[in-house]
Formats: structure tokens, C-alpha cells, sequence
């Protein structure tokens, strides 16, 4: 038995989530926010009073009347399993709290998958390019990107089947399968004749949830795109190893849309930046002992200042991270309040290879605060989709760090410098969307049936930004030479990234755009201050030492 604390995933009714199920659960695009950890079955089958249970056999048995009744005089024929797990589940669950779920065999597969972090298939990412199927990467050194597939490929056939009008989901379930066996993939590309035929052998498909690289000289950028996986702290580790993080003089730890994960991966990173035995993370319910997280192996000496990158879609894992170097005074937290998701979920499996996910904890930060924002007054959309910006801290939940500053419960994460999100201009809005967009289009155009090709360092020259122009003019998007002028040097960024994208790979594009990030720029800007709050905190502990 597991539990998790999830992250923002909606509760849907049954129908509407297997409606977005296909496009929610391609490789490597999957945000469930699962966050698990080991709950004995002892402690979660205790039940109520005698009275108590006395009540439920009354329930259940006026529940089982109606449903008899239901049986027999609807005016169509009742399904079991659309009653049961579309109706009388759900509609149970959504009584309780957004985050308590049921996951059907099928979502309760896929979940486990996650959890794995691998899954056997051709190792590319694709998604909905209007009626279409595209890639938008294959994996490096991936069964797909052996076989020659690559980004801005359409899919017209698998095994010989016409995939036309199917969405991302059923296209890249299509794609999966045992490892060693064979899947032909059948690829429309801008500039060939005709449709490319691939034979690719599926594979384990393990993709790294974690990138590291040096932003500037001494300073180094790690993201975490999840914690789902149950390879986000060792991937962390052995990228820092890589580096050399003797040598590094500060560090940008990016967890802006992680969403959540397992909750040994939130520790095993929170804590290697902590010293040893420091709390990371507790929680506790009606039923549940209170328990105690902390770093296993600590920081090993290591005091080098750290900046946290958070954002309103950062939740649950990701929040245990970011409220634990917060107020162990070991970061400087940047961006927007967090989601502000602080339950924990058992996970019980069901007959029929189905499982619930029950709340049955929350959780809190090392100085005792419960991040959880309101539900109690508000839908359920609300919950999840009104500007989450306008939280109140709860005045009644007040912590401090170790270093004596004020912190809040309720509302997420604040963090300790606001930096506001990125918004795009109409112009942007046009070109970029939806998704995904004129570079992306433009990209398959440039190089054609070609072999990308740039040389290391390559930027995009006045005819290139010219020949953008002269495309988006015979696509029909509508604007001003001065628009498009004002918006020059964007456009160049986003011509650069693109075509990173293709001639190497998307890791390499994302790192050009994270480089020039501003918000990565304004973070180097602010490692003084998670410097300052390093020292401040020694200062602290010597007082109350001295005291």
C-alpha cells in the first residue's frame, strides 16, 4: 500500500477524464503528481466505533436500494462498472476533497508506469499539431531517434494503419508495446515526396527527469521536471557529479511546473542540500502517527547559495522541497506563490486492478506550517483554475525559519522575491500559438527533408529573421513591420531555439532558452541574497548557542 500527496490534478467526472486522458498521457508529457511513500496496512484499516459502523450498514444497505431500483426501472439498460466507477465513486470522493481520486485500470496502469519511470516503446514525445499527430523529439539515443524519426515529423501510419484523425493518446499507445519487438512508423516530412517508412524496435524507455548544466561560469542550473519518477534524486545526484559541484560557486534549482511526485525523491533532494538529520518534511492525520523526514546524507560541507525557481503549477513535492530550504534559511525562493498543496493520498488498490487515492494526512514544513490552500468554500474549479495569486496567508498559521524570519501557512509557498510570469504580447500570442506554433512549422520548412545541420554557436542572421517575416506573411498571420521589428530580437531567440531543437536536440534548445531566461538571469542576480541568508542563519545558531 502507498501514499502520495498529489499534485493539481483535476477531479474530473470519469468521462471527461478519459476525454483528456489521450493527451495527458503521452510519453513523458504524463502530470499526474503522484507522490508516494510506504504506509503500513495496519495502521490505515482501523475503523470507527460500533455505532459508526452501524450507521455505514444502514447506508450501504439504502445505497444498495437505490441502486436496485435504478436497475430496474431506468429506461435503458444499466452498466455495472459505468454506475460504479463513473458514478457512485467519483461522486463519493468529490464530497471529500479535490485531491482524493479513482483511477480506473487503465489510469491506475498508467500510474505505476510513472512510478517505474520507464516504459517499453520508441522513446519520442509527440503531440497534437491541429488534426495531426507530430513528433515533437525522439529521446537521445532512443529506439526512434536511431531509426531517423525527428521533430516536426507527422505520423500517418503505425504498422500500416492510417492514424490519420486519431489524437497524441491512441497514436502513442499504438507506439508502445514489448521490448524487442517491431513497430513501422509511417512519417509525412516538409520537402519529401513521399511518406517515410521506419522500422524501429521498441525498447526500455528510461528518460531523465533532471538537467544540470553551467549557466554561467561557476554557477550551475538544475531542473526538475517531476518527482514522479523514482530516479529524480539519484539523476540530480549524478548530474551535479558530472559537473564537478566542488566547484560550484551557486546554484539555480528550477522547480517551476513540477507538479509533484514520490516523496522519497522531495526528500532525497531537499536533503542534499540540508545538513544531516535536518526535517524536511512531516505529516500527520486522524489515523496517522505523525512522521518525520529528514536528510539522510546532509550536504556534505557544501554551503554554496542556492536560489529556488517556483511558480503557481509548482505543487506538492516540489512545494516540500521548496518549504524546506525555505525555512531552513538554505535558499532564496523566487517567482510566484505555490499551488498550495499540502494532503497527503493513500493508495489502495481495488478489485478489478483498479485503486483508490484517499486523503488520509497533511503535510507539513520543517517549521510546522500547512501549506494547503481553501477548499472548503469554493468548487472544485475554483480550486484549481481562479488566479490562485489572490490566496490570503492564513494570519492564524505563523512559523518562523531558523534564521528568525516570518513565514505563512495556507497559500502555498511564498516566496521570498516576486518575479512576475512571463506574458506574451498580442504579436507573440499570434505566432506562438496554438501550439505549436509558427517556429515549429517554420523549422520543418528551413531544413526540409535535409539532415539538420548548425555549427556549435550558430545565431540567425538578417536574411533568416527576413525569410521568417516573408513565411508568417504567406501563412496569413496578420501584423505590422512595426510589430514584428519591436519584436525582433525575440524573434531571433525563438528562431535560435527552434533550430537548435532540430540540428541537435531539445535539451540543447531547452538549455539555450534557460540560459537567456530572464527569470534564470534575474535568479544569478539574487545568489548575494540566498548568500546573506546563509550567513544570517550561522549568525542565529551561534547566539542560540552562546545562549
Amino acid at each position: 500500500m502507498m501514499i502520495r500527496t498529489e499534485g493539481w490534478r483535476v477531479a474530473m467526472d470519469s468521462n471527461t477524464q478519459k476525454k483528456t486522458r489521450s493527451v495527458m498521457f503521452v510519453p513523458l508529457a504524463i502530470v499526474l503528481g503522484a507522490l508516494m511513500a510506504c504506509l503500513w496496512a495496519p495502521g490505515v484499516a482501523r475503523t470507527a466505533t460500533g455505532a459508526s459502523e452501524g450507521d455505514l450498514r444502514g447506508n450501504v444497505k439504502s445505497f444498495a436500494s437505490a441502486y436496485a431500483l435504478i436497475e430496474e426501472n431506468f429506461a435503458d439498460a444499466i452498466a455495472p462498472d459505468k454506475a460504479i466507477y463513473q458514478g457512485a465513486i467519483p461522486g463519493m470522493l468529490r464530497t471529500l476533497d479535490p485531491h482524493s481520486n479513482f483511477l480506473d485500470p487503465e489510469e491506475y496502469r498508467l500510474l505505476q508506469q510513472n512510478q517505474r519511470g520507464q516504459y517499453y516503446g520508441v522513446g519520442m514525445e509527440v503531440m497534437m499539431d491541429g488534426p495531426h499527430v507530430a513528433v515533437v523529439q525522439a529521446f537521445p539515443d532512443s529506439p526512434a531517434a536511431r531509426a531517423g524519426l525527428r521533430r516536426g515529423d507527422v505520423i500517418a501510419a503505425v504498422d500500416d494503419t492510417d492514424v490519420e484523425g486519431e489524437d497524441s493518446g491512441a497514436v502513442a499507445d499504438r507506439l508502445k508495446g514489448a521490448r524487442g519487438t517491431l513497430v513501422k512508423v509511417g512519417v509525412r516530412r516538409y520537402g519529401a515526396a513521399k511518406t517515410i517508412s521506419c522500422m524501429v524496435t521498441r525498447g526500455e524507455i528510461s528518460p531523465s527527469v533532471v538537467d544540470a548544466f553551467w549557466v554561467r561560469p561557476g554557477i550551475a542550473y538544475v531542473t526538475i521536471k517531476t518527482f514522479e519518477a523514482q530516479s529524480a534524486g539519484r539523476d540530480m545526484e549524478e548530474d551535479l557529479r558530472r559537473l564537478g559541484e566542488d566547484n560550484v560557486n551557486g546554484l539555480i534549482l528550477d522547480l517551476r511546473e513540477n507538479r509533484g511526485g514520490l516523496l522519497n525523491e522531495a526528500v532525497e533532494v531537499a536533503g542534499h542540500f540540508l545538513s544531516k538529520d535536518q526535517t524536511v518534511v512531516s505529516h500527520r492525520g486522524r489515523s496517522e502517527p505523525e512522521q518525520v523526514f529528514r536528510a539522510k546524507t546532509g550536504n556534505r560541507g557544501r554551503q554554496y547559495p542556492v536560489v529556488v525557481l517556483v511558480n503557481r503549477n509548482t505543487a506538492s513535492a516540489s512545494e516540500i522541497v521548496a518549504g524546506a530550504l525555505q525555512d531552513h534559511d538554505r535558499a532564496w525562493v523566487m517567482g510566484e506563490n505555490t499551488f498550495g498543496k499540502g494532503l497527503v493520498q493513500a493508495q489502495f488498490p481495488l478489485s478489478e486492478d483498479a485503486a483508490l487515492l484517499l486523503t488520509i494526512a497533511r503535510y507539513y514544513t520543517p517549521s510546522g506550517r500547512l501549506i494547503q490552500r481553501d477548499y472548503a468554500h469554493r468548487s472544485f474549479f475554483d480550486y484549481y483554475y481562479h488566479n490562485r495569486q489572490e490566496d490570503a496567508q492564513s494570519s492564524s498559521d505563523v512559523k518562523m525559519t531558523d534564521s528568525g524570519r516570518t513565514v505563512y501557512g495556507g497559500g502555498g509557498i511564498t516566496p521570498d522575491e516576486k518575479f512576475p510570469p512571463q506574458t506574451f504580447n498580442a504579436f507573440q500570442r499570434r505566432v506562438r500559438f496554438p501550439l505549436p506554433g509558427e517556429f515549429f512549422h517554420f523549422g520543418s520548412v528551413y531544413f526540409g527533408a535535409e539532415t539538420p545541420h548548425l555549427a556549435q554557436g550558430w545565431s540567425p542572421d538578417d536574411a533568416l529573421v527576413e525569410r521568417f517575416r516573408a513565411y508568417l506573411r504567406q501563412q496569413g498571420t496578420i501584423f505590422t513591420d512595426t510589430e514584428f521589428n519591436e519584436n525582433r530580437a525575440w524573434v531571433e531567440e525563438q528562431l535560435k531555439i527552434e533550430l537548435y531543437a532540430r540540428a541537435f536536440d531539445k535539451r540543447a534548445a531547452d538549455r539555450l532558452g534557460w540560459s537567456d531566461d530572464p527569470e534564470v538571469r534575474q535568479a544569478v542576480e539574487s545568489l548575494p541574497r540566498a548568500h546573506a541568508l546563509l550567513e544570517q542563519v550561522k549568525r542565529a545558531m551561534m547566539r542560540r548557542t552562546a545562549g
